[in-house]
């Protein structure tokens, strides 16, 4: 007999660990320990399988128990929950949630993928009827009979991260009205805000009632004679009256079967592993959720509860367990999101993280188009760089639009885990046809806009910057035409279109600073380098006009 190896939850990370392990040992005996009724599932399609874009509940079902012992001689036990680990002994204590009988199994390998659980905070009222989390199949089977046998119209969900506002966007294609609250002043907590407020435009076009900036201080009783399950009392005192509630607001790691067996455990509550996954017991191994790993840019311990990491660390214990060397070396959190007809994806760090960490940085903003301009459809990309400005190494990137931000971030993404700087995106040769991209593919735009700033071709200032600049020592300065003008333009600016700029020199003083502006950021660079090559103290508003607007109009 071969190794024995027990693990603990199924779903992305411990479904790939027992398969790997399979393909790399006939002779292992491999129990996976599931304590729910669902092994293998695609739980980032719950919200999907809400809205009906998943039709069928099956559709869901990556693998049965059925089929993992049928395919791979899985020992699959579902509604088998681990209560206790004796690592002294080796062993693990199992609770049959159908008998209710407890029982010992031995290991000489253990890997813990017990994911993480929706965060559900001391709110008043939070344990009222109506009000659901999601983790599981079985969940999203109890909310839509609970919207199915109420009737349910009005829906609140609160919490603007991944879950909450896919949740948004899936309840309203089932007609409901629908309240998004989130305590923090933006959704969606890994963009910046003057990208995140592409999204507060988009829930509000498509009539989300958003609620920044005031967290939840109580679930009360519905009025009286209405059909309501509850009323959402904000901070600001704002009353909600609500269907049902969906809590998104987060999720923690399930990590205490480590932390009772007295192995360590990470400040942000998740198992801390080594670089090769393995616990603080030689013998105990933690993959997906459950975990703290490093962060690819600041090197700090983070928690990243994304499937695809979760998928990669599986595939990697099994290898180590059976004499591999594999090691995983951090995580960018690349992430993507749709969001009604708007796509949002980041990954790296972003400019929080990057100050937190002390790290040094450069940013630029543009707004190429998804695919040549003059082919039809193409539509306008925001994207955000940030990067060393010394060496130029890619540090972060967000991008959002609706078309083309999944082949942009991915490449990106890419870009950044190889170490590659803002020279090399500009150099990527990246495939071109019209209705795909453009010569300069947004990706080496960025790369250009970037290579300006670390090569001091252009000097750049962001768009909160703006409202601290002194009138009497600065002029901002608008080269659009004026048509673009009369639809808005940054208060007190100075209107002096590009073509005839040159002409109008006499107009601009030197002893004031002049930061231009355009629409998207090209012509305000070729105004820079007008302007500076006469003399003249320049810099220039990256993203200009949209990114200011965008950020204003949140």
């Amino acid at each position: 007999m071969g190794r024995r190896i027990l693990i603990v939850g199924g779903v992305a990370g411990g479904a790939t660990a027992a398969a790997h392990a399979r393909r790399l040992s006939e002779d292992a005996e491999i129990i996976i320990l599931e304590r729910g009724p669902y092994v293998s599932f695609a739980n980032c399609g719950l919200p999907y399988y809400i809205g009906g874009e998943i039709p069928e509940k099956e559709d869901l079902l990556v693998q049965t128990p059925e089929g993992l012992r049928s395919r791979f001689n899985l020992d699959v036990r579902v509604m088998s929950e681990v209560i206790e680990l004796d690592p002294s002994k080796k062993r693990a204590l199992i609770c049959d949630l159908k008998s209710h009988k407890n029982y010992w199994e031995s290991y000489d390998d253990l890997i813990i993928s017990t994911g993480a659980s929706p965060l559900k905070p001391r709110i008043p009222g939070i344990d009222r009827e109506g009000l659901f989390s999601i983790r599981g199949i079985t969940d999203v089977e109890v909310i839509l009979q609970w919207i199915n046998e109420k009737k349910a119209t009005q829906a609140v969900v609160v919490g603007g991260g991944f879950i909450g506002v896919e949740m948004v966007e899936q309840l309203h294609k089932k007609g409901l009205d629908i309240t998004l609250a989130e305590g923090l002043p933006q959704v969606m907590a890994p963009f910046d805000p003057e990208m995140a407020a592409w999204l507060h435009h988009e829930l509000n076009s498509k009539g989300v009632k958003l609620h920044l900036d005031d967290p939840v201080a109580s679930f009360d009783n519905p009025e009286p004679n209405t059909k309501q399950a509850t009323v959402v009392e904000l901070k600001s005192g704002v009353r909600i009256p609500a269907d049902i509630v969906i809590l998104a607001i987060g999720v923690r790691p399930e990590s205490e079967l480590i932390k009772n067996a007295d192995l360590e455990i990470g400040d942000k509550g998740g198992i801390r592993v080594s670089e090769d996954l393995r616990t603080s017991d030689p013998h105990i191994w933690a993959i997906g959720d459950a975990i703290e790993v490093r962060d690819f840019v600041t090197g700090e311990w983070v928690l990243v509860p994304l499937a695809g990491p979760a998928n990669r660390q599986g595939r990697m214990v099994a290898e180590n367990i059976f004499g591999g060397s594999m090691k995983y070396s951090g995580t960018c959190g690349t992430s993507i999101l749709r969001c009604f007809d708007m796509v949002a994806a980041c990954t790296g760090a972003n400019e929080k993280t990057l100050k937190r960490n002390k790290i040094t940085y450069a940013v630029v903003h543009l707004h190429p188009a998804s695919h040549a301009n003059y082919y039809p459809g193409a539509e306008r990309i925001a994207m955000k760089i940030l990067f060393d400005p010394d060496e130029g190494r890619l540090l972060g990137a967000q991008v959002l639009g609706k078309d083309g931000v999944d082949k942009r971030i991915d490449v990106l993404a890419t870009a950044l885990k190889s170490g590659l700087t803002v020279h090399d995106l500009e150099e990527l040769e990246l495939a071109y046809a019209p209705p795909f991209g453009a010569a300069k593919d947004p990706v080496n735009l960025a790369g250009m806009v970037a290579q300006h700033v670390k090569l001091g071709e252009v000097q750049c200032i962001q768009w909160h910057e703006i409202a601290t600049l002194a009138p009497e020592a600065t002029t901002v300065l608008d080269v659009r035409d004026e048509d673009e003008r009369e639809e808005g333009y940054i208060p007190g600016s100075t209107h002096i279109p590009l073509p005839e700029l040159r002409l109008r020199l006499d107009e601009l003083s030197k002893d004031k600073e002049i930061i231009t502006y355009c629409q998207t950021g090209q012509r305000s660079y070729f105004a820079f380098r007008i302007l500076v090559q006469n003399g003249f103290r320049v810099r220039n508003l990256t993203g200009s006009y949209l990114t200011w607007k965008m950020a204003h109009d949140a």
